[in-house]
């Protein structure tokens, strides 16, 4: 973000296991040179007494930080938690926004993406209800007109030229939908990256902010998203694609088992260039690098993290739409006969009511991902170079880190 100093460029940050506050991390301080790095809060080395003395001086208290000062808590709460120290033996952290400002855990990621969801709702659900409705729109004419004209014959009716053709046009269709839908998740991705970094900061966004900021970087990020998807076709054709020419289907299937765990790494390796591209401002191959350091050494966590975010907002879509989609079938397609020979696929009614189902489960389930990606990318970032020092400058908490916070 151009007014938000928390995101440092690539190279401005320590390498990986430097964390500010350590030997060859630690921020100087500002004292001036050759002057005492005591803080203002502690006596001068004069007044201590030295070892030997006849009459020892009696132990000095370092005052402790006032709590309620800087950190957005109540009065008489310290570290921002109710009662006392941190909970269940966390270090005390600053929130200045919807996480604290320390390595997360899973439940804090989670809790971060629903409390963005929330609390900046204003700003979350016009984005994706529009998107979300667009799309769907393309989406129902395209299934509309292009599967108008398949021959739905039952199978044993059917002849084999019937049947290749009705593949090739379900395929078309899906290809065609599924490309509409990435366009859709690019646009919702930019924008709800910069609502999620400025809530990190406790910061308001608006929908035009969120434009303005996320444009410059929308063609870059179209780009990472296609060199994904095509990297994996192109792995999965060298891989599968021998064995289905040479006919020699345990050959494509080993050639399947080999392609779908590497799938899955390489997935994870490059999750995290997305919020990367738009946050660092960076190109593409930069994202691609950024996302790979950031993940190394962590990658079965991060991928344990998505994987359950992938469950939990499946289920949710699939309770979502599954009402809908019967609903529609039994209305408007045939009833069960319909449904079972397809018959009712392409009725306006079974279109627009699943349609309207897919709408409120993407309004409800694009920002909950795009948020575990955004807040997983600070927590590694925040784990590997110290992003909180940068991030509590920026929400304007000038003692963090020097202060026991």
């Amino acid at each position: 973000m151009n007014d938000s100093p928390g995101w440092a460029t690539p190279g401005s940050s320590p390498s990986d296991g430097e964390r500010p506050g350590t030997d060859g991390g630690a921020p100087q301080s500002s004292a001036p040179a050759g002057g005492p790095k005591w803080s203002a809060e502690q006596p001068p080395p004069g007044q201590w007494s030295s070892p030997g003395s006849a009459t020892p001086e009696p132990p000095r208290t370092q005052p402790q930080p006032q709590p309620g000062t800087g950190w957005g808590q109540q009065p008489g709460t310290p570290y921002g938690y109710p009662g006392g120290p941190a909970p269940w033996g966390k270090p005390p952290a600053a929130k200045p926004g919807v996480i604290p400002l320390r390595p997360m855990d899973l439940g804090e990621i989670l809790d971060g993406a629903v409390a963005t969801m929330r609390s900046h709702w204003r700003s979350v659900l016009p984005i994706t209800l529009v998107v979300a409705t667009v799309v769907q729109l393309i989406s129902v004419l395209v299934q509309k007109y292009m599967l108008s004209d398949l021959a739905l014959s039952s199978p044993e009716d059917a002849t084999v030229d019937e049947m290749l053709n009705d593949i090739g046009a379900t395929l078309s269709v899906s290809v065609v939908v599924q490309f509409i839908q990435l366009l859709g998740t690019i646009v919702v991705t930019a924008m709800l990256t910069m609502i999620f970094s400025r809530a990190v900061l406790g910061r308001d966004s608006s929908v035009s902010d969120a434009w303005r900021d996320a444009r410059p970087q929308l063609l870059r990020l179209i780009g990472v998203t296609l060199l994904t998807a095509v990297g994996a076709l192109l792995l999965g054709a060298v891989l599968i694609a021998p064995g289905l020419l040479a006919e020699n289907i345990p050959l494509a299937v080993l050639g399947l088992l080999v392609w779908l765990p590497l799938i899955a790494w390489l997935g994870i390796k490059f999750s995290l260039a997305s919020p990367a591209l738009m946050l660092e401002k960076s190109t593409v191959i930069t994202a691609f690098a950024r996302s790979s350091k950031l993940v190394k050494g962590a990658w079965w966590r991060i991928f344990g993290i998505t994987v359950l975010t992938a469950l939990i907002t499946g289920f949710v879509a699939g309770v979502i739409v599954f009402p809908f989609q019967m609903g529609g079938a039994l209305a408007f397609g045939g009833g069960f006969d319909g449904i079972l020979n397809g018959t009712g696929a392409t009725s306006w009614g079974v279109l627009i009511t699943s349609a309207i189902g897919l709408i409120i489960a993407q309004t409800i389930v694009m920002p909950m991902q795009a948020g575990v990606t955004v807040l997983l990318y600070v927590d590694q970032r925040i784990r590997r170079e110290g992003l909180d020092l940068e991030l509590a400058r920026a929400a304007g908490l000038d003692n963090y880190g020097t202060t026991g916070g």
